[in-house]
């Protein structure tokens, strides 16, 4: 009978543990999941502005280079 009433308590325990180990995985799981998302938009960010500083520049540039033509009458 005690051996019997061992092996449901080593069962239950056992169960608990599993239970603790899923729940840390999935715990963590979210952890990585929040870090991945954050990190992608942080990318997506640092891509967006760096490609709104090459148009700038580019921008930028065109209109010298056209400045430079118009006084120099290569442009109208």
């Amino acid at each position: 009978m005690a051996n019997k009433a061992l092996q449901d308590l080593k069962q239950q325990v056992e169960g608990v543990a599993q239970d603790a180990v899923t729940a840390t995985g999935a715990a963590a799981q979210q952890v990585v999941d929040q870090a991945t998302e954050a990190g992608q938009k942080a990318m997506d960010q640092v891509t967006k502005s760096t490609q709104e500083t090459i148009d700038k520049t580019a921008n930028q540039a065109s209109d010298t280079f056209s400045g430079f033509g118009k006084k120099l009458g290569l442009l109208k």
